[in-house]
């Protein structure tokens, strides 16, 4: 319903002219035919109403306001709204605006999120998908010719854009330095198996392990949601049995800072007792003591890419779906410690 700051909808005008509302609407957005007379009593009604019209609104419905939506798993993720800004800044270059309704991890949500803002007549969306496996409502999406670009996770039958790094390449590179430092009972801090990167960043993981002959142990291997305070419970789930692991690999920033408060609570010392290696860097992993070794992504460059690919598709360009997997790098600093008597 368009309303007025005072309150007045076009309901109360077409009342006042003792006309319909489809009738008072043609005569205030001049479009379809109506009588002159019937017009001017419109128009004076509205005016003496006070009546103005949302013209926002409108513009929204019509699809004329360039809006693109982003819908990222967790906003409060310091992943996402670093590629939140980003992805503003570029749009805002171009003379767009963006749209951003967190998924929260919960695949109803996305789809909820999804049909309202389609809705809006929102002309392109950017997204990183909840679930890997629950995914008809975003093929359908691609389907209709709606533009879409996936980030950060990829779901195989949707074809369209996407711009990934190497999950489970980076976290094989953690647990193989690991590794390379002594450690063979390497713990694994990681959320729910249904969102592609946990499943990479698993198989990377186990990849390690079995490359370097270490049996898997699922006791060493905790899940989470991901959340700082989540995380917390986790480490101490974990660190609490009497075999504990002498490193731990935690897989996304929010799960590393839960994993040194946990730590910490427990009067465990990073590197000395435990070493740590997270997937994600992240502004309080150089303002700790030690500072914390991380697997860090291109996050500068996923959100400006992503902004770029849309607005192609949205400039009309007839492409082949593109697909780019940015490569990780392994940043060491103090939370790793050489485990000696192996």
């Amino acid at each position: 319903m368009i309303v007025t700051q005072k309150g007045i909808t076009l309901k109360d005008v077409a009342a006042a002219a003792n006309v319909s509302r489809a009738t008072a609407a043609r005569a205030l957005n001049s479009y379809g035919y109506v009588g002159d007379g019937t017009a001017l009593r419109v128009l004076e009604a509205a005016e003496r109403l006070g009546y103005r019209a949302n013209l926002v609104a409108q513009a929204l419905r019509s699809g004329q306001l360039p809006i693109v939506g982003f819908i990222p798993g967790d906003i409060q993720n310091p992943f996402f709204a670093r590629i939140a800004h980003d992805i503003e800044a570029e749009l805002r270059r171009h003379r767009h605006n963006l749209l951003i309704a967190s998924s929260e991890e919960n695949v109803d949500q996305e789809k909820e999120l999804l049909e309202s803002l389609r809705a809006l007549s929102i002309r392109g969306f950017i997204l990183a998908p909840t679930s890997a496996t629950d995914s008809e409502h975003i093929v359908q999406l691609a389907r209709e010719g709606t533009p879409v670009v996936l980030i950060d996770r990829v779901v195989k039958e949707v074809h369209c854009d996407s711009v990934v790094v190497d999950n489970e390449g980076g976290a094989r590179e953690a647990v193989d330095y690991l590794v390379a430092n002594g450690h063979e009972r390497i713990g694994l801090l990681r959320d729910e198996s249904r969102i592609f990167t946990a499943q990479e960043r698993l198989a990377g993981y186990q990849n390690s392990l079995a490359a370097h002959g270490i049996a898997l142990d699922p006791s060493l291997v905790s899940v989470s949601r991901s959340t700082v305070e989540h995380a917390v419970d986790a480490t101490i789930r974990l660190f609490s049995r009497r075999d504990r692991p002498t490193a731990l690999f935690t897989v996304d920033s929010l799960m590393t800072q839960g994993a040194l408060l946990g730590l910490r609570s427990m009067g465990l010392s990073i590197p000395h007792d435990v070493s740590l290696v997270g997937f994600d860097d992240f502004n309080l992993a150089t303002f700790t003591d030690p500072q914390i070794t991380v697997i860090a992504q291109p996050t500068a460059e996923i959100g400006p890419l992503a902004a770029k690919m849309l607005l192609d598709r949205l400039a009309g360009k007839k492409l082949a779906p593109r697909h780019t997997r940015f490569p990780t790098r392994l940043i060491v600093r103090g939370s790793v410690s050489r485990l000696y008597g192996r």
